[in-house]
C-alpha cells in the first residue's frame, strides 16, 4: 500500500492526480492521510474517488501511525507551517519537529520506505526555507544508517513556476489588487530552475512507483534544466529589480506592505542562494521521467501567461 500525505494540497494533490490519471497505483491500494476535517469539500472529493481517507496530523504520532501498516510506502510532504521556522527555531522546534513525529510513527508502524519532499536548493544553501528540510533529510539518513528505517528517498522538488510572485518582491496583481510598482525590491538574483507543479506531480509519482528502485537511498532533484533569473520575470512585468541588503529588504516590506517582520527575516535568507547558483539545477531526471509518459515539461512562460491571464 502507498500512504500519501497532503493530498488536498498543491504538490500532494498533483502527485495523487498523476498516480490515478496514469494508472500507476489503483485507488484501492492508496491511503490518504490528511489533517483536513472530514467535512472539507476537498476531503469529500477524495472519498468520491474511492480513496481510503484517514484523519491524522504529523504531531499526533499514535494516530498517524495507526493509519499505516507494515510494508507501506509513506509519501511525506513537508508541512506548510512555516511560522514554526521563524526566529531561527532550534533543532526540533521548526517544521522538522512535525516531520520527526510522523517519521517516528511510520518507523514504529514498520513502513518499508519513506519518500520525503524537500526543495531544490543545492547543499550549502543558508536559506531559512531549507533549514527544516536539511534537518529532516539528516534524520532520515541517520535512521537508515542505524537500521531503523529500511529505505528512503529524498525528493528535492523544483521551485514551483507558480511561486514566482513570492520571489519577485511578493508581487501581486488582479482586478482588486493591482501591483503598479516599477521597481521591485529583492535581496539578490540569479538563475532559478522553475518547474510546474503538474510536472513535479507526475515525476514524483514515478519516483514513488515505476522508478522506485532506481532512487532508493538517493537524493533526487526534480527540476527543469532551463533557468531564468528574477530580472527576466520583472522585465516581462515592466518592472526593474532593485537589489538591497537584507536588513533594508525587511524594513522596506514592513513599512510599505505591513508584512510580518519574522516572516521576512526568514524569507530574505533565500536570496543569497540565487547569485551562488544554488537554485540552478543542471542535472535532473525530470525530463526523462516525463518523457516516459509522453510528456514534455511545461515552460515557465506558459505557467506565467496562464497566471497573468487569470488576473486580467
Amino acid at each position: 500500500m502507498l500512504a500519501l500525505t497532503a493530498a488536498t494540497g498543491k504538490i500532494g494533490g498533483a502527485v495523487l492526480d498523476a498516480l490515478l490519471d496514469y494508472g500507476l497505483v489503483p485507488a484501492d491500494q492508496l491511503k490518504v492521510l490528511t489533517s483536513s476535517p472530514p467535512e472539507s469539500p476537498r476531503v469529500q472529493k477524495l472519498v468520491e474517488r474511492g480513496l481510503k481517507v484517514h484523519h491524522a496530523r504529523y504531531q499526533d504520532g499514535p494516530a498517524f501511525g495507526q493509519a499505516l501498516g507494515r510494508g507501506d510506502t509513506l509519501f511525506l510532504v513537508s508541512t506548510p507551517e512555516i511560522e514554526l521556522d521563524f526566529n531561527d527555531a532550534p533543532l526540533g522546534n521548526g517544521r522538522e519537529g512535525r516531520h520527526f513525529s510522523a517519521i517516528d510513527a511510520a518507523v514504529a508502524a514498520g513502513v518499508d520506505r519513506i519518500v520525503y519532499t524537500s526543495l531544490a536548493f543545492k547543499d550549502g544553501s543558508q536559506a531559512g526555507v531549507m533549514r527544516a528540510h536539511f534537518r529532516t533529510e539528516s534524520y532520515l539518513r541517520d535512521l537508515h544508517s542505524q537500521g531503523k528505517l529500511r529505505s528512503y528517498t529524498i525528493v528535492r522538488e523544483g521551485l514551483y513556476s507558480e511561486s514566482w510572485p513570492l520571489y519577485v518582491g511578493h508581487y501581486r496583481g488582479g482586478d482588486d489588487d493591482d501591483d503598479e510598482r516599477k521597481d521591485v525590491v529583492v535581496a539578490g538574483d540569479g538563475p532559478i530552475s522553475w518547474t510546474s507543479i503538474a510536472d513535479l506531480g507526475l515525476a514524483t509519482a514515478l519516483v514513488l512507483t515505476e522508478a522506485a528502485d532506481r532512487f532508493r537511498e538517493e537524493t533526487v532533484f526534480l527540476s527543469q534544466q532551463r533557468a531564468l533569473p528574477l530580472g527576466h520575470i520583472a522585465a516581462t512585468l515592466g518592472c526593474s529589480l532593485k537589489t538591497t541588503p537584507p536588513d533594508e529588504y525587511v524594513q522596506h516590506y514592513v513599512q510599505t506592505r505591513g508584512m510580518d517582520r519574522a516572516m521576512l527575516e526568514w524569507w530574505v535568507s533565500t536570496y543569497p542562494s540565487l547569485p551562488d547558483g544554488l537554485c540552478h539545477i543542471q542535472e535532473s531526471p525530470l525530463e526523462e521521467l516525463l518523457s516516459s509518459k509522453g510528456r514534455s515539461p511545461q515552460s515557465f512562460e506558459d505557467i506565467f501567461g496562464k497566471m497573468r491571464s487569470k488576473q486580467t
